[in-house]
């Protein structure tokens, strides 16, 4: 039995706001998911930072203090705070240009999914069409 055109129109209406909720849904839980995954490694990042922070500390004392027994206590300081501005330069270097090639988070597997929807509703039209 042949439908109405206003029956399918109907029809189509409810599949496609359907179909609009669940790759919403989709979106939704893929950007959780990733926001999750880098929040944690956000909170690890610090962590490892903080411990770090702390032996580059230790080390930067043992170094001017080996180094003052070579020369005057205010050399050697000057020494090593000139070391820690050039590895400061490099890193900022370094850090600018990982900034200038990152790009915001897209929900890939969201995309992808719509792009296959898109392609087989214009199927089922194409399809709809010929017969």
């Amino acid at each position: 039995m042949a439908e109405s055109t206003a029956e399918l129109i109907r029809t189509a209406s409810g599949q496609v706001s359907t179909l609009v909720r669940d790759e919403l849904r989709l979106a939704r839980a893929e950007l959780t998911q990733k926001a999750r995954d880098a929040g944690l490694g956000a909170g690890l990042v610090a962590g490892a930072a903080i411990a770090v922070f702390y032996g580059v500390g230790a080390i930067l004392v043992a170094a001017g203090l080996g180094l003052a027994e070579a020369m005057p206590g205010w050399l050697a300081a000057l020494i090593v705070f000139a070391f820690l501005i050039v590895v400061a330069a490099v890193l900022g270097l370094i850090a600018r240009a990982h900034f200038r090639r990152a790009t915001p988070a897209t929900p890939q597997r969201t995309i992808e999914s719509v792009h296959a929807d898109i392609d087989a509703v214009e199927t089922a039209v194409r399809e709809r069409g010929a017969r």
